[in-house]
């Protein structure tokens, strides 16, 4: 059966959770389809997937690349195929529960029904909606978030956000072979040139719940590329360099 979303879903050591996170997305009311694209997880995320395959042959797809190479060429691998497959909604969403699988449907019907081209996942909108996270982290998070927003000049208030529903022309619009970030400023480059492009971006409030199961991602050179990319991008944007 056919699914006009595709819920792409990077991965790399999600044995704890890559079973029960498709299972939750495939029960949903609405139809989508999920993509894994693996890192050659040496845990067999990738094995455990292709068994649930079996279950789910016409809704469940996965692409394996060679080596962990970051979430940003993950979601751009993942962005091609999803635009070549011919999906009109392509959403990002992690595999370990943080973002509760339920929300899709309502990412989904912000773009829709309600004319978002972008529709974000959002823990900032409505106060600080972050469970399990020490206080160090929030404060860091949302301190970029204000960063983010000063330097751009974009009044989003969850620009580093990963849980996101995009509109096929967006995807199409953006020049994915010019995004320079990798790491979580992925993110906000997405969103940065979705802004410039003058799509319509809205905040869907969520809470975020952080992992239960498996290991945290994040480190230094992630938030560096956070603080200190940013600038650089701005900058990249007002001489009108790399598709910009």
């Amino acid at each position: 059966m056919q699914a006009d979303g595709l819920v792409i879903i990077p991965t790399y050591n999600e044995i704890e959770n890559i079973e029960a996170i498709v299972s939750e997305v495939l029960q949903l009311k609405k139809n989508f389809h999920i993509l894994i694209v693996d890192d050659n997880s040496p845990d067999g995320t990738a094995e455990k997937v292709k068994e649930m395959q079996q279950e789910f042959p016409d809704r469940l797809f996965i692409e394996e690349r060679k080596e962990k190479s970051g979430l940003g060429t993950a979601y751009i691998h993942g962005f091609k195929w999803a635009i070549q497959k011919g999906y009109n909604y392509i959403f990002e969403m992690d595999a370990d529960f943080s973002h509760n699988p339920r929300d899709l449907v309502r990412l989904y019907n912000a773009c829709a029904l309600h004319g978002a081209d972008v529709a974000i996942g959002s823990r900032y909108v409505k106060g600080v909606n972050v469970v399990n996270w020490p206080m160090q982290r929030i404060l860091l998070s949302y301190g970029a978030s204000f960063y983010v927003k000063f330097i751009t000049g974009m009044r989003i208030h969850d620009p580093t956000a990963g849980f996101m529903c995009y509109k096929r022309e967006v995807i199409e619009r953006i020049a994915l072979d010019n995004i320079r970030f990798v790491g979580y400023a992925f993110q906000i480059e997405m969103k940065f040139r979705a802004f410039l492009k003058k799509f319509n971006i809205v905040e869907v409030p969520i809470i975020f719940k952080d992992r239960e199961k498996g290991s945290s991602k994040m480190n230094g050179k992630i938030i560096n590329e956070a603080v200190f990319g940013v600038l650089s991008m701005k900058l990249r944007s007002l001489f009108k360099k790399d598709g910009f």
